[in-house]
C-alpha cells in the first residue's frame, strides 16, 4: 500500500504540473513559442510512433548505447582488473588515468566525429569514454577491497593465481561492477545523444538537434520525452536484473553461512 501510495503522488504530481503547464500557455502567462503546450508535445510523440518516424532513430541510439556500454564495461574491468593486481605499473599509470578522466568529454566529441565520421563509431567512442572510468575504478576498487586474510588462507591452501583470479578477485569485483551497471547504462545514453546532438545524420539527439534548428519548440520537447521514456525503460530493466542478482547474492550469502 506504501508503494502504491508513493506511485499516486507521483502520478498526481506529475499530473498538475502539466496541467499548469497547459493553462499558463493557453491563457498566455508563459509563451507557447518558447515552452509548447503539452498537448501538441503528446500529439507530437503520438505522430512519431503512429507513422514509424521515430523508429530508426531509436534503433540508432539503442545500437550505439549497447555498444559503448559492452565495450566501456569490458575494458573497464579488464584494464581494473590489471592495474589492481600490478601495483607497479598502477603507479607509473596513475597520473595519465587521472589525467585522461578530468577530461570533460563533451570536447572529445568533435574529435571523434573528426576521426570516425557522422556514423555509429564516433557515438560509441565517446560513450566509451564515459562508461570505461566507471567500470575501472568500481573493478579497481573492488578488488582492493579484498581481505588480506582471504588471500593468504587461499595461499596457504595452495591456490594458484589463476585460481586466485577466479574464486577471488572476479568475485569480489563483481560486486562493485553489478552495483554500477545502472550508471554505467546512464553514461552510456548520454554519450550516445551528445554525439547525436553535436553531428551526426540519425538518433535521438539528431532528432532534437534537427528540431532545435528551426526553432521547432515542439519537436525539441518531444524529442525530449522519448528520450526520458527511453532512459526510464533502461532503468526499468537493469532493476530489474539488479533485483534477481542480489536474490542470487543473498541465497548465496545464506549458503555459506549454512
Amino acid at each position: 500500500m506504501r508503494g502504491l501510495r508513493v506511485r499516486l503522488w507521483q502520478a498526481g504530481l506529475l499530473l498538475g504540473f502539466l496541467l499548469l503547464w497547459e493553462w499558463a500557455s493557453r491563457t498566455g502567462r508563459i509563451d507557447p513559442f518558447f515552452f509548447s503546450l503539452p498537448s501538441a508535445i503528446a500529439q507530437r510523440v503520438w505522430r512519431w510512433f503512429a507513422t514509424g518516424e521515430v523508429y530508426p532513430h531509436l534503433y540508432i541510439t539503442t545500437v550505439e548505447m549497447l555498444l559503448a556500454f559492452a565495450l566501456g564495461t569490458l575494458l573497464g574491468v579488464v584494464f581494473g582488473l590489471w592495474l589492481a593486481l600490478a601495483p607497479a605499473v598502477a603507479a607509473v599509470l596513475d597520473p595519465y588515468v587521472k589525467a585522461l578522466n578530468a577530461i570533460p568529454r563533451v570536447v572529445l566529441a568533435p574529435i571523434f566525429t573528426l576521426w570516425f565520421g557522422l556514423g555509429v563509431l564516433s557515438k560509441v567512442a565517446l560513450g566509451v569514454t564515459l562508461v570505461f572510468f566507471v567500470a575501472f575504478f568500481n573493478t579497481y576498487q573492488g578488488v582492493k577491497e579484498v581481505s588480506p586474510l582471504v588471500l593468504q588462507n587461499a595461499r596457504l591452501l595452495g591456490a594458484k593465481p589463476s585460481h586466485l583470479l577466479r574464486h577471488v578477485y572476479l568475485p569480489a569485483a563483481a560486486s562493485w561492477i553489478f552495483s554500477s551497471l545502472r550508471t554505467s547504462i546512464g553514461f552510456a545514453v548520454i554519450g550516445a545523444v551528445v554525439g547525436e546532438y553535436l553531428g551526426s545524420a540519425a538518433g535521438l539527439g539528431y532528432l532534437i538537434a534537427q528540431a532545435e534548428g528551426v526553432f521547432d519548440t515542439t519537436g525539441v520537447f518531444a524529442g525530449m520525452v522519448v528520450l526520458m521514456a527511453f532512459v526510464l525503460a533502461l532503468d526499468a530493466l537493469v532493476g530489474t536484473v539488479e533485483r534477481r542478482l542480489l536474490v542470487w547474492r543473498s541465497k548465496e550469502r545464506e549458503g555459506g553461512s549454512a
